[in-house]
């Protein structure tokens, strides 16, 4: 268990980070360009490896390493992410200024309720050792059917929170300059904006049941756990802003993925019987990666039936 010095430390860097991306560089909304989201896409990348360098250094090699496979872990299957990002914000019509505001407020209500996912799979697998059994099963199951679906679609209006939401506050026609909420009237109503964060908000709850359990396979140190998420999900939003117009020529990532994903629940099946060591767990990850990026630069795609081409 890391100590409340290392709690605090992560958090002061974090808080100091989202102060400066979020108070400094785009205090004023503005549409994130190429240059800017790699910039900062390398600045999380930078500051995840500087805090890996911190764990090494504090809890020592073995530490350091399952941090290290967490966050390239998570950080792969956070790919998936950005097609549904990139779907929901071109279903809404979301001019490309507000993006980067949406993107905020929807990592950081997920950095609360992975929290809440981590703590919870953790004292289940603590009081009940079967249920690691059950998230193995549901990784394989999920890495199936990762690899044998065609494309991803987003359907907002079947989103039951979307309809719970739209019963209590009228929405507005107009994204009001990127308000979630206006008064007109002395009524207080939503925007669209606001409808778009519950939908982000809501999905990565669906993607919280692959990618908690599939750390869950790496360590059990809730500290180890969590701070690979954060970094790999606060790097998220600014990789969106540089992959956003590139993910298409990945297009064989996600049978990678599927692949990782039903390796680890493997892994958790036979984790009682063999113990697979962390170097090999991130060798194997980074090698499926590479494997997949490569097979979809030698074999890119054609432009009809691509994978996650267009919303409904």
């Amino acid at each position: 268990m890391a100590s409340v010095l290392s709690w605090v430390a992560f958090a002061v860097v974090i808080l100091f980070m989202l102060a400066l991306d979020l108070g400094v560089f785009h205090r004023r909304v503005h549409e994130v360009r190429m240059k800017e989201a790699l910039v900062w896409s390398g600045v999380w990348i930078v500051v995840a490896l500087l805090f890996n360098a911190a764990v090494y250094y504090v809890k020592g090699k073995e530490a350091a390493l399952q941090f290290l496979a967490g966050y390239v872990l998570e950080r792969s299957l956070s790919f998936d992410n950005l097609f549904i990002f990139l779907l929901v914000f071109n279903y809404f019509h979301l001019p490309s200024r507000f993006h980067h505001r949406v993107l905020f407020w929807g990592i950081f209500g997920a950095l609360i309720m992975r929290a809440i996912f981590i703590g919870l799979g953790i004292e289940a697998i603590r009081h009940f050792s079967w249920m690691i059994y059950l998230f193995g099963v549901v990784l394989i199951w999920t890495g199936i059917k990762l690899a044998v679906e065609k494309e991803q679609k987003v359907e907002p209006e079947k989103n039951i929170f979307v309809k719970a939401f739209r019963r209590f506050f009228p929405v507005t026609e107009s994204y009001e300059e990127g308000k979630f909420f206006t008064r007109k009237n002395g009524v207080l109503l939503a925007t669209p904006l606001m409808v778009i964060l519950l939908v982000i908000e809501t999905t990565d709850v669906v993607f919280a049941v692959d990618s908690i359990p599939a750390i869950l396979a790496i360590s059990r140190d809730p500290f180890i756990v969590y701070t690979s998420n954060v970094f790999a999900i606060l790097g998220l939003r600014a990789l969106y802003f540089a992959l956003a117009e590139l993910m298409r020529l990945f297009h064989h990532l996600h049978y990678g993925l599927a692949l990782i994903l039903f390796l680890i629940g493997v892994k958790m099946l036979i984790s009682h019987y063999i113990h697979v060591p962390t170097t090999v767990a991130l060798g194997a990850i980074l090698f499926i990666l590479a494997a997949s990026v490569i097979a979809s630069i030698i074999w890119p795609q054609k432009l009809e039936g691509s994978y996650g081409a267009t919303a409904s």
